[in-house]
């Protein structure tokens, strides 16, 4: 299989994947190093992915980008990070644009820094008539905090009496997730062979296939996904009922 390959039938892909991209650092570990330049090794993988994704004609890419738990890492790891947004968005947000590409973040902005937030912002308005891909970068995202965050969204609303408990349910709870709007994952990667969601999209993921690949994310490219959305086209989805 080649990178420009994805023999799967367009009906048989997923319409949503999410990645959790692990690995940057070992990556960086293995050849001696920083950890910085392993997310920049993983930020080009991220570009690469996104590229194919779009290609393959899959409706939305989700990636795990920046956990609420990762603000625990060492502050000048942190700070590249932070960094490597304001340096690579701008330019991103072009290829986006040529790529018919929507982009969007998930998760807590109020936890970001304020040059972080304007190109978030600025990237999501430069893209907001795209009709193609989503591009969905969750940063500062857990998805107890989510979760957390949706029961008092709906909480005020039954509190301001514009909804009453009875109308809570899972479409009431999803709409109040920062997801609303997007199909849950039908397919949920993760590299580096960790074998763990790690507090992502835990509602969403409720029936999402899941496929672990060994390489570590700087290393995950195009054949790879073809490979992760092959295997997903083979497997036997039941959903507790009848195969799919």
């Amino acid at each position: 299989m080649t990178a420009a390959d994805c023999t799967v039938p367009v009906e048989q892909r997923p319409t949503h994947i999410a990645i959790i991209m692990d690995g940057n650092g070992r990556w960086a570990q293995a050849r001696d190093l920083p950890r910085t330049a392993g997310h920049r090794a993983g930020a080009k993988a991220a570009r690469a992915i996104v590229e194919a994704a779009a290609r393959a004609q899959i409706n939305a890419l989700t990636l795990y980008s920046f956990s609420t738990e990762n603000w625990k890492r060492p502050a000048d790891e942190v700070a590249a990070l932070m960094g490597l947004v304001t340096e690579l968005l701008p330019g991103e947000v072009v290829q986006m644009q040529q790529n018919n590409i929507r982009f969007r973040v998930i998760g807590d902005r109020t936890g970001l820094p304020k040059n972080v937030l304007e190109q978030i912002e600025q990237a999501e308005a430069a893209t907001t008539s795209a009709t193609g891909m989503t591009l969905v970068v969750a940063m500062n995202y857990g998805s107890r905090q989510e979760l957390v965050h949706a029961a008092r969204t709906l909480a005020t609303q039954v509190a301001d009496g514009t909804l009453s408990p009875d109308d809570i349910d899972e479409a009431a709870m999803a709409n109040a997730l920062w997801t609303a709007g997007l199909p849950d994952p039908d397919l949920l990667i993760r590299t580096a062979g960790e074998l763990r969601v790690s507090n992502y999209l835990l509602w969403q993921i409720s029936y999402a296939e899941l496929y672990v690949d060994e390489c570590c994310w700087p290393d995950f490219d195009a054949a790879a996904l073809h490979g992760a959305i092959e295997a997903y086209a083979n497997r036997r989805r039941t959903r507790g009922g009848l195969t799919t």
